[in-house]
């Protein structure tokens, strides 16, 4: 019997676990309303709703279903959570909710800690820290953290993986894969959802999140990018002693962003905080294309000074310049309520089939985003827009990649997080001016030239392989694996940059 086989055998076991759980939070009644799926499975879902609905079950789908994730165990919250990054499959509202899933777990010993300390490092613990404190400071499904003192006098925080996390996270993710199979098999009407997709991304996130090493370097990026940057501060990374089990990272000392009373009480200026992280939000998201993917409001801190000091690295997001200069126009588009614009943008990007009418996918995101762009400038979401506009993806086989996903729920989160800190600020006036001088600064010539030298640099880097592969396939009288003359398609590429650089300096 094949290891897939099992995969699905270990699932179908699990099967009613899970069931009873989504029964008693009222997570299948939601699903009996959902029409891609069979009528059978509908009614079922239903009958099973009546018989083990909990009478304390949530009555909104987002509610409901992070009440089972949570009882389900760590494995489903941290799914939960990826999921919130699909507003394609799930709904922008849907999103929203399991965006604010907080994963809380009672903390392993004191004793272990130490003896994972110890067994990273090789060396006794008091080599390392002159203190360390044993009760943890917060416990999650991955890791926990310590307060602890270096033996140089820094304080700084200890964050460790938790023991046997990464078999757990693989069994979950072996599950969750082998459930996406079976519903695709069981309801080919979700097929267009790809749910196995869907996992295959949760499987990657979950990899970084177990390599506290990783965390450590975006952390450093981080606070490369913005070193000179006013407002905003990155905690410095013990790298010398970090490892892949065990993160050492400065101790920060501040107050809570959304904690709004503590901060007047400490004198802090609301409406320069909310420039700050503005600010910060567009340099991160344009100017760097490299952002916080985690900015939920316990993962960023106000320093006595009033420097903002985000927390937690494990989640980054990576958008490239035409990623950035599609969302800085999608955006501007979207606030000028232009929806042909959008539609045209997509369809420049090559988002759109040739078979779409992009008149139709104008009407459709009318549709959705007029309710919300026309109320007052400080009210309007524009993550949730994006989030409703990226569902439209489904209906017109739009492929949405993974970095928008995740952008629109870091946007979610920033939204969020600016209207608890000031709500008579607008995030988006303060930041509009800053994207119409970056995309106006990206139209000049220089830039355009710069952005043509990379591609053809890129497409030379990789010229000396495409003809050694080509050499070695005649060598052996066998077809290439790479398409055939390598050597003139390159040539022809760097030939088409060349004459597309001269017609934009016309």
């Amino acid at each position: 019997m094949g290891r897939g086989s099992l995969s699905m055998i270990r699932a179908l076991a699990r099967l009613p676990h899970i069931a009873w759980h989504l029964g008693r939070a009222g997570v299948l009644g939601h699903m009996a309303n959902i029409i891609i799926l069979p009528g059978w499975l509908r009614q079922a879902c239903n009958l099973l709703d009546k018989a083990v609905r909990s009478r304390r079950a949530v009555k909104d789908a987002g509610g409901a279903l992070c009440q089972a994730l949570v009882q389900l165990g760590p494995g489903f919250v941290k799914f939960g959570q990826a999921l919130s990054t699909r507003s394609d499959l799930i709904g922008p509202e849907l999103g929203r909710a399991l965006a604010m899933l907080q994963d809380r777990l009672p903390p392993f010993s004191a004793a272990r800690a130490r003896q994972i300390v110890t067994s990273q490092t090789g060396l006794p613990i008091e080599s390392l820290f002159s203190q360390f404190d044993d009760e943890a400071v917060a416990a999650a499904s991955i890791a926990q953290v310590h307060r602890a003192t270096l033996t140089d006098g820094r304080a700084v925080a200890v964050k460790l993986l938790r023991p046997d996390i990464e078999k757990r996270m693989q069994a979950d993710t072996a599950l969750f894969y082998s459930l996406a199979q079976i519903l695709e098999w069981l309801a080919p009407g979700v097929r267009r959802l790809h749910l196995v997709t869907a996992v295959a991304q949760f499987r990657q996130l979950s990899e970084i999140e177990l390599d506290l090493r990783l965390e450590a370097a975006a952390a450093g990026r981080l606070a490369d990018n913005m070193r000179d940057d006013i407002g905003i501060y990155i905690p410095w990374v013990d790298l010398e002693n970090s490892t892949r089990h065990m993160l050492i990272i400065e101790w920060v000392e501040g107050i809570r962003i959304d904690d709004v009373t503590s901060l007047n009480k400490a004198g802090h200026d609301i409406g320069k905080i909310t420039e700050y992280a503005a600010r910060s939000f567009f340099n991160q998201v344009f100017r760097d294309g490299y952002f916080h993917a985690d900015m939920h409001p316990g993962n960023i801190f106000v320093r006595p000074d009033g420097t903002l000091v985000p927390i937690d690295f494990g989640i980054m997001g990576y958008l490239d310049f035409r990623d950035r200069l599609f969302l800085a126009r999608l955006l501007s588009a979207m606030l000028d309520r232009d929806y042909d614009m959008v539609a045209s943008l997509h369809k420049e990007a090559g988002m759109l089939n040739e078979n779409v009418s992009v008149h139709q996918f104008s009407q459709s995101v009318r549709a959705v985003a007029d309710p919300v762009m026309g109320k007052a400038l400080g009210d309007v979401s524009l993550g949730l827009v994006l989030g409703q506009i990226f569902q439209l993806a489904t209906r017109f086989e739009i492929e949405v990649q993974p970095q928008f996903n995740l952008l629109q729920k870091t946007m979610m989160m920033a939204e969020g997080v600016a209207r608890q800190l000031n709500p008579n600020a607008n995030m988006w006036q303060l930041s509009r001016p800053l994207t119409d001088d970056w995309m106006q600064s990206q139209a000049n010539i220089k830039t355009q030239a710069k952005q043509i030298f990379d591609e053809v640099t890129q497409i030379l880097s990789k010229l000396p392989k495409l003809i050694s592969d080509f050499e070695k396939a005649q060598e052996k009288q066998a077809p290439p694996k790479l398409p055939s003359w390598p050597g003139q398609i390159a040539l022809l590429a760097l030939l088409l940059a060349i004459i597309s650089f001269f017609t934009k300096l016309q």
